[in-house]
């Protein structure tokens, strides 16, 4: 009988699956029947050959013969010889300008080296079309309930959702689109393939960590490494039938434009057009965004109800009706006495935001960002897995450029068996700690600051207060108080510039091998600062300011100064001013430089990179020929090489400073929403916003991303869910310790349902030794006796406080727990179809299984269908084993032996 070796291959005649689509359809391609396009320009010469990546250098026109620029030609010829030998295409084009003289070189992969690499980088093709699910869960309800959803846009050209499984060249005929080569991989799995290839080609010593592109763009022995953009991105005029539109152009018309606001997001064309990694990002920040609309609403409306309750308040109307009978205490060393129905109108504002719906605001809102959280991992197993993620692993990431060049010793790979650069563990964490160090010191310069503010806010008061101008003194308090506000944000954004170039210096010296280490890294490090930074004077606000104060005659002080008091107003208001100056200041801020700062350097790189101009092309005589000029200008736009378009675009930077601030923004909305409901409404404006300005970056200012694969977003999941813990103990104290809720509650029981009185409740009078002083009387917020000492209802609502402080993140905590019990992390019809999809892969790729006996079912059979167990032919029973098999026992035995 003949043997076989395990390895050894044979003819497998044998369809996985019959395929039900046309010839010319392809899995590349973003439809299967799509109408003719424009002329492809990502070409070589020859018209046909497709350019997958591009490299550019810039070399002076006049040539400096120096060291270095000798030492880069060589680097850069090895490089590109190496490229060569690898099996790319390779096209070199020129651009002259007026100094210098821009070197393109186009790159190609064909067939082969496309087969090789995908199969070495486990790229997934499709095995079998099948219906794609909605995205989107209101999409689903509204279906359900059979309203029309007024967020749906038909988009067209929609990708196909396949299953799918690793590559292998000697399984190629069972694959999906496997009759046009030119087409069987996704322009962006191309790209990849070329990444690769150029990311592990080394130029010099393997040692000296003398590989890839990476280190040669940090070197500047290239100026940029990028993959084209799929044509231009404006509609064409007159217009066409939207199937004829590119991918960019689609992308543009559905998603990047303004008037797509109110629509969901193209999630699909996004994965297929840059990539995974970038996907996730808007499909979180769209999730996010929609999960605000009842956070947003619920809290506007709890704003409105107060309202309400201005009008029908009762110790708001005992207040502004008490004329001389409350004379207040000064407010600072300087001041006089005031009364206090002066601030009926400060008191009833407060009301707005200091009322019982913030209490449930705050419960709601403490649920809502578990729940959140919680749907959200669905939603990301969903997407991970429709977009050939979910069991994405990248167990050979390469070393950095800089740890590469910088490691002072190599060490043998135990993966790869490769000899790497090795840095010290020891090393590494005697660096981090020393790197702790410095936030920690920087967190001190942040309360340095802090401090400073409190005192500005204090010395300005009492500077407005001797200026001895009737109407400014009125308002000293509120002016000191709002100016200190927007100079604490100012502060905050320079201190976040400065720690964040930091925080790189320090990640590098870290010497962290791989990107995804290093970036873990630095964020966590920014967030850190940043957590301290953006909400250490809203702490200080909602839980430190006027707690320290003292009473009449034994006022605390620091550095001399008096400590500062919470205003007429109460500090609740006083939060819910600094909350909004930062959170909406910040996202003005943000916004304008979003859209300005990328249009100034897109407009000086263009300018930079202007062509050099011919002779004879003089100043004079020009103001005839202006329009003209335009045209032209117009014209040479549109002619202008595809590669030297995007030449011209900027550097997309990532996606880090996106997360952070929409992570920053997700604290201020949860950590201090009882001070301020409206917080929800202003982030869901602001993130409508950001989602278009972003889109439009991604689009139409920058160069195209390398697509990046990721399973869900990383590092920013787990800080997410350390903000919502914060803000459960955050809320617990501001509703216990801040507003008035619990007071009012006890007042309530123990004295008057009515609250009648509740304004002399709350208040003390002089100690007997400083009215006497004074020879008057005066009252302060307090609880305190004539002597200064605290009353017994001081410790009763101190321990009612505390109570409640307990039994709120208990119950908030439990709650939370119960949804994460409920909710689980992957939806039933997602964890069928990951096994359908890995059976069928396993069939797919296996060598010696009788395939022809296979069932594949539909994807109209759902699981839940019952049928008698006779029903079904079952396959033939045998006792034999396959000739093929026998005498080979670590081999799979035959499907028909017991």
């Amino acid at each position: 009988m003949k043997m076989r070796r395990r390895g050894d291959q044979r003819d497998d005649s044998t369809t996985l699956i019959a395929m039900e689509t046309k010839p010319d359809g392809s899995y590349g391609s973003i439809t299967m029947d799509a109408p003719v396009r424009p002329e492809d320009r990502n070409v070589f010469s020859d018209g046909s050959t497709r350019i997958d990546f591009v490299l550019v250098w810039e070399e002076p026109q006049e040539e400096e013969k120096t060291a270095d620029r000798s030492e880069h030609r060589k680097w850069r010829e090895d490089f590109l010889d190496k490229l060569k030998r690898s099996g790319l295409l390779m096209e070199q084009r020129e651009v002259v300008q007026e100094k210098t003289r821009i070197c393109f070189v186009l790159l190609s992969a064909p067939w082969n080296v496309l087969c090789y690499y995908a199969e070495e980088i486990s790229l997934r093709v499709p095995l079998q079309v099948v219906t794609a699910p909605n995205l989107h869960w209101s999409e689903q309800v509204l279906e359900q309930l059979s309203f029309p959803n007024p967020l749906r846009q038909e988009v067209p050209n929609p990708p196909p959702y396949y299953y799918t499984c690793q590559f292998r060249t000697n399984k190629l005929e069972r694959f999906l689109g496997t009759e046009n080569t030119e087409t069987f991989f996704k322009t962006t799995q191309r790209h990849q393939v070329l990444y690769e290839i150029l990311a592990r080609t080394p130029y010099g010593s393997v040692k000296k960590g003398r590989v890839g592109i990476d280190r040669l763009l940090s070197e500047q022995v290239f100026t940029a490494a990028y993959p084209l953009h799929e044509g231009g991105y404006k509609l064409p005029t007159p217009p066409v039938p939207p199937e004829s539109l590119g991918l960019r152009q689609i992308l543009y018309a559905y998603w990047a434009k303004w008037s797509c606001w109110r629509h969901y997001q193209p999630l699909d064309h996004i994965r297929e057009y840059f990539g995974e990694k970038i996907a996730l990002y808007y499909a979180w920040l769209g999730f996010y965004t929609g999960w605000l609309l009842p956070a947003s609403f619920l809290g506007t409306v709890i704003f409105l109800v107060g309202f309400w309750l201005v009008t029908t308040d009762v110790p708001a109307m005992e207040l502004c009706n008490s004329g001389n009978d409350f004379i207040m205490c000064p407010l600072c060393n300087i001041c006089s006495y005031w009364n206090y129905s002066s601030i009926c109108v400060t008191y009833k504002a407060g009301l707005l935001f200091d009322n019982g719906g913030t209490v449930f605001l705050s419960v709601f809102m403490a649920l809502w960002a578990v729940t959140f959280l919680e749907y959200w991992k669905r939603t990301c197993s969903t997407l991970s897995h429709r977009w050939d993620c979910s069991d994405f692993l990248d167990v050979e990431e390469r070393p950095r450029p800089e740890f590469t060049a910088m490691a002072p010793m190599t060490m043998r790979n135990p993966v790869t068996g490769a000899e790497e650069p090795y840095f010290p563990e020891n090393t590494r964490f005697s660096r981090t700690l020393t790197g702790c160090m410095v936030i920690i010191i920087m967190v001190i310069v942040v309360l340095m600051f802090l401090i400073a503010i409190i005192l500005y806010r204090t010395i300005l008061s009492i500077i407005i207060y001797k200026s001895h101008n009737a109407f400014v003194s009125g308002f000293a308090s509120r002016i000191a108080s709002i100016s200190g506000s927007v100079l604490n944000l100012l502060v905050i954004l320079m201190l976040s510039r400065v720690y964040i170039s930091l925080a790189h210096i320090l990640t590098r010296w870290e010497m962290h091998r791989t990107q995804r280490q290093y970036e873990d890294m630095f964020i966590l490090k920014v967030f850190i600062f940043q957590f301290i930074n953006f909400y250490s004077s809203p702490v200080y606000i909602a839980f430190f300011k006027g707690r320290f104060v003292g009473y009449p005659g034994n006022y605390y002080t620091l550095f001399g100064v008096r400590n500062e008091d919470c205003g007429a107003g109460g500090c609740l208001i006083e939060l819910a001013q600094e909350l909004l100056v930062i959170m909406v200041g910040k996202q003005l801020i943000n916004n304008v430089q979003e859209f300005i700062s990328p249009k100034l350097m897109a407009w000086w790189q263009k300018r930079k990179l202007k062509p050099k101009k011919k002779e004879g092309e003089g100043e004079g005589g020009q103001e005839g020929q202006r329009g003209e000029k335009e045209v032209k200008e117009e014209v040479e736009e549109e002619v202008l090489l595809p590669w030297e378009a995007d030449y011209q675009l900027l550097l997309c930077e990532g996606l880090f400073s996106e997360y952070l601030e929409m992570v920053i923004q997700f604290g201020f909305i949860t950590i201090f929403v009882a001070a301020c409901p409206l917080a929800p409404l202003f982030a869901l404006v602001n993130n409508w916003v950001e989602i278009r300005l972003d889109a439009q970056k991604f689009v139409t200012e920058y160069r195209r991303p390398v697509v990046e694969r990721g399973q869900d977003i990383g590092i920013w999941f787990p800080i997410l869910q350390f903000i919502s813990h914060a803000a459960v103990l955050s809320n617990a104290f501001l509703i216990a310790f801040t507003s008035s809720f619990l007071p009012r509650l006890y007042y309530r029981y123990t004295r008057d349902s009515n609250l009648s009185g509740f304004i002399n409740f709350t208040l003390a009078t002089s100690p007997r030794n400083y009215s006497r002083q004074h020879d008057t009387s005066c009252r302060y917020r307090g609880y305190r006796d004539m002597n200064g000492d605290f009353l017994p209802e001081y410790f009763h609502l101190l321990a009612i406080r505390l109570t409640f402080v307990i039994v709120f993140e208990h119950v908030v905590f439990f709650v939370g727990r119960l949804i994460d019990l409920m909710v689980s992390d992957i939806p039933e019809e997602v964890e069928l179809k990951i096994k359908r999809e890995h059976y069928m892969a396993k069939e797919a790729l296996a060598e010696n299984q009788a395939l022809g006996n296979i069932v594949v079912l539909g994807d109209d059979v759902q699981s839940g269908e019952l049928r008698r167990r006779g029903s079904k032919t079952s396959p033939p029973q045998t006792d034999s084993p396959s000739p093929n098999l026998k005498g080979i026992p670590e081999e799979p035995e035959a499907p028909g032996k017991p």
